[in-house]
């Protein structure tokens, strides 16, 4: 069975008319295409942070300019569920939570039935801190399309964020991000950045470590002080670009067979089955001797 994955590289702003109206648009030029999981970038509601960096700047920035907080059982979410019909979307947004006051950095999977599962990013670059708080687990969800992980930008970072999708089954993991350019010595040709190199790689890596399939969006163009670097691409699970956007924006498309590429790529390399648990102590005993030694050797 074929199932088509497409991730868009788009620019997401604070009008949340605009964004509508792009959602919108991407979602019909989506179903044109044949798409069946459409995912869009980090923040595609309200757009992201105006700067990140040192302490002052971060606070200067959010200071006067925080992104909307919304519900996500609220009316831009169903908005977008009306918007985008029979199509399965990720989407990113700036969740409040239920004391009406907490904000998280977060991702929902739905379409105009259902919203399948939501996502706080767990991992916080720079001073992202100061105007989210972080999520504490990751979630793998039952969608049309297949077992869907989801997180968000700085999280692809971490192996272990992935890896405990691909644990729970994930056949498909969405990487939503507002990914930007270096902040200095950033390249001529945006291509060519070393941010942009970084993007790319752990995309590729992600996938190939956890063979899964991966579906990475990004934002386009900029917005405050941030040049963000596209390149919203589709892996395949032996770590493959099939399609990308590149700089642009637009939207990168594939036809996949989830099912046997599972069975040809998992065929001779089985990472998920030969791990070693038993040697990995440090990675999930957070108070034992061999942690603590592995501390000091990474602050050494």
């Amino acid at each position: 069975m074929m199932t088509t994955l497409a991730a868009v590289s788009a620019n997401f702003t604070r009008d949340l008319e605009q964004n509508f109206a792009l959602i919108a648009d991407l979602a019909e030029q989506a179903r044109e295409k044949g798409v069946d999981f459409l995912v869009l970038p980090e923040a595609a509601i309200g757009g992201y942070l105006s700067s990140l960096g040192n302490h002052g700047d971060t606070v200067r920035a959010t200071s006067r300019s925080l992104p909307p907080a919304i519900r996500l059982d609220g009316p831009e979410i169903a908005r977008v569920q009306q918007i985008v019909g029979d199509l399965v979307v990720a989407i990113g947004f700036c969740e409040l939570a239920d004391d009406g006051e907490t904000r998280y950095n977060a991702a929902a999977v739905l379409d105009r039935f259902d919203v399948y599962g939501s996502y706080r990013k767990v991992h916080q670059p720079l001073g992202e801190g100061m105007s989210y708080s972080a999520g504490s687990d990751y979630g793998v969800f039952d969608t049309p399309v297949g077992r869907v992980g989801l997180q968000i930008c700085y999280d692809k970072a971490f192996p272990e964020a992935a890896r405990l999708m691909a644990l729970g089954g994930a056949q498909i993991i969405a990487s939503l991000s507002a990914w930007p350019a270096a902040r200095t010595a950033t390249a001529q040709n945006l291509q060519d950045d070393r941010w942009t190199y970084r993007f790319n790689l752990f995309d590729m890596a992600r996938a190939l470590d956890n063979q899964v399939f991966w579906v990475a969006s990004n934002q386009s163009g900029s917005f405050g002080s941030l040049r963000y670097v596209g390149n919203a691409k589709v892996v395949d699970p032996g770590g493959n670009v099939l399609a990308t956007t590149l700089l642009d924006s637009g939207m990168a498309v594939a036809e996949v067979d989830i099912d046997e590429t599972f069975r040809t790529m998992r065929a001779g390399m089985f990472h998920l089955r030969d791990r070693r648990p038993d040697v990995y102590a440090p990675l999930t005993d957070s108070d034992g001797p061999r942690t603590a030694k592995w501390r000091e050797l990474a602050h050494a």
